[in-house]
């Protein structure tokens, strides 16, 4: 039955992309259905956002369907299958017909807007703020932040992002294998199973760098196998036999950021062969260079350089954490939510992943994570002043659920960032939520997650320290809270300007409702005393 709903789903989103012969790639990462799309004037953007299995879309490099976690990796097969097939737009339709049907049966109008960026029925009035216009204003701004981050440095940070995103589900999987085999060793439970669940724990992660150089290549244009080639040098354990710059290597130094670099050199040196290498020796001299030259710099180059920059990027964290904790939590978590809207925040994923290798788990992710909370703080504090707006706070209902496990897309396009100050002020929250787990980095309760990807309550099976499991849960735990009352707060009292946005079909509150004037009255009875009797 699920497989059929997922089928469905894809079926519906298909014709609405423009079909078949507009999709030239499906992807997905934690949340999104990524999809390249020819000509993108025949994308059906309202139409997308209608499903009731959308949460929203966002456009960047590639266009991105917001389908919550765990959906999305069950549709986007049955999308692939679909666009493979090259299944005609008419029977797609009727798919989509014959869910959306069943999906409106026995629902009212008010809930069928119950999309993140979907407007209510009701409210139309084009002088209200509706979830209908704030999600025109998010839309807009969007399409102008995408226009600012067409800039080389961002869209190299968009390559950097497609590399890793692939790999974040085994992140997890790994990370919780890892988190499930420390509880088993702690508590002294089921000992046999232990190196068992370190192996398989242990196993993607030994071999990390191999799966970036794969990746890398792909995105640069490269052969993926050939990346991978080169940087399964760093990995392999003959590579304590070579002494680069006076010293000896050891296998893995470098780590994710040498694997990165190998590939790329390798895309390099491959491209540079297929220009001048004649066809018909191409088949055996461009792999034989590639690997060669691109592994030498590799061994006698990058390993040590890549191996001194991930040293430094582990020190750092530790030290600033450690002398600094609060005020750098404070400006992490403040600032994450800016960053994800500049695209800057992709920056952070080889760091992410780099302290991951070296410490088991990065201590960043939770404080950033915090930005998460403010917003949802923030989201009900919106609900709260705005009794009378039902489309936006049927808006909040439904992207609240998302919000508290780390999807935060919907609640930030289709409330807080069209609003203005609530967005302000859900970084505020972020900011002291982050405050707080820094400060106890600073007082030596370090806080990590073993993976990246999740946020919210769904990075609680993640999280790791070098405290006892109840410490580290509770630090977090605690931050979260932090982080929703103050987003509240700050929204409840300062996220408005004098007038609030109001839904047309409302009844004015009470408390808003416009006073008459009695001025003027009084001069009419002066004026015509009898008229003001009564006669």
């Amino acid at each position: 039955m699920s497989d059929d709903k997922n089928r469905a789903t894809a079926a519906a989103l298909l014709p609405l992309v423009g079909g078949a012969a507009n999709v030239t790639s499906v992807t997905h990462c934690m949340t999104r259905l990524r999809l390249g799309v020819r000509d993108r004037s025949l994308v059906r953007d309202e139409a997308l956002k209608a499903l009731p299995a959308v949460l929203g879309v966002v456009e960047d490099d590639t266009y991105q369907i917001v389908l919550g976690p765990g959906t999305v990796a069950r549709v986007t097969p049955e999308f692939a299958a679909l666009v493979e097939a090259g299944v005609d737009e008419a029977e797609a339709d009727e798919a989509e017909a014959d869910e959306a049907e069943a999906d409106t049966a026995g629902k009212t109008p008010a809930t069928d807007a119950a999309a993140p960026t979907t407007a209510s029925a009701a409210a139309t009035a084009p002088t209200a703020a509706t979830a209908d216009e704030l999600a025109a204003q998010g839309a807009a701004l969007k399409a102008r932040q995408k226009a600012r981050n067409a800039t080389p440095v961002k869209l190299f940070l968009r390559r950097i992002a497609n590399i890793f995103v692939p790999l974040i589900p085994a992140l997890i999987g790994c990370g919780i294998i890892a988190g499930l085999n420390g509880l088993l060793t702690n508590f002294g439970v089921l000992p046999a199973l232990v190196p068992a669940l370190a192996a398989i724990a242990s196993g993607f992660m030994s071999l990390i760098a191999v799966f970036v150089g794969h990746n890398t290549a792909k995105e640069f244009g490269g052969t993926p196998v050939l990346g991978g080639a080169v940087a399964a040098i760093i990995v392999y354990a003959g590579v304590a036999k070579v002494t680069a710059f006076g010293q000896q290597l050891s296998p893995g130094q470098g780590g994710v950021l040498g694997a990165l670099g190998a590939a790329v050199l390798a895309v390099q040196i491959e491209k540079w062969c297929r220009r001048h290498v004649p066809e018909a020796l191409d088949v055996l001299v461009t792999p034989t260079v590639t690997v060669l030259v691109a592994g030498l710099v590799t061994l006698f180059g990058l390993m040590f350089v890549a191996g001194a920059v991930a040293t430094a990027i582990g020190t750092c964290a530790t030290w600033l954490l450690a002398h600094g904790g609060a005020a750098a939590g404070f400006l992490l978590g403040g600032l994450f939510l800016p960053l994800v809207m500049l695209g800057l925040h992709q920056a952070l994923i080889p760091i992410h992943t780099t302290l991951i290798e070296q410490q088991g788990y990065t201590v960043l992710l939770p404080i950033l994570a915090m930005a998460g909370a403010g917003q949802v703080g923030a989201a009900l504090a919106v609900y709260f002043r705005l009794p009378g707006n039902r489309s936006v706070r049927t808006t909040i209902r439904s992207a609240l659920p998302a919000g508290l496990l780390g999807v935060g897309e919907p609640l930030i396009y289709g409330v807080s960032l069209p609003l203005g100050r609530p967005f302000v002020t859900a970084c505020v929250g972020g900011a002291f939520g982050g405050g707080f787990v820094g400060l106890f980095n600073q007082l030596g309760t370090t806080t990590g997650s073993t993976a990246i990807g999740p946020s919210g309550w769904a990075l609680f099976p993640l999280l790791k320290g070098n405290a006892s499991l109840g410490a580290t849960l509770l630090v977090y735990a605690l931050g979260l809270l932090i982080g929703y009352a103050t987003g509240f707060l700050a929204t409840y009292f300062f996220g408005f300007g004098r007038q609030a946005p109001a839904d047309p079909n409302a009844r004015p509150h009470p408390e808003t409702r416009p006073r008459p004037d009695a001025r003027p009255q009084r001069k009419a009875k002066k004026a015509n005393p009898k008229s003001a009797r009564g006669g």
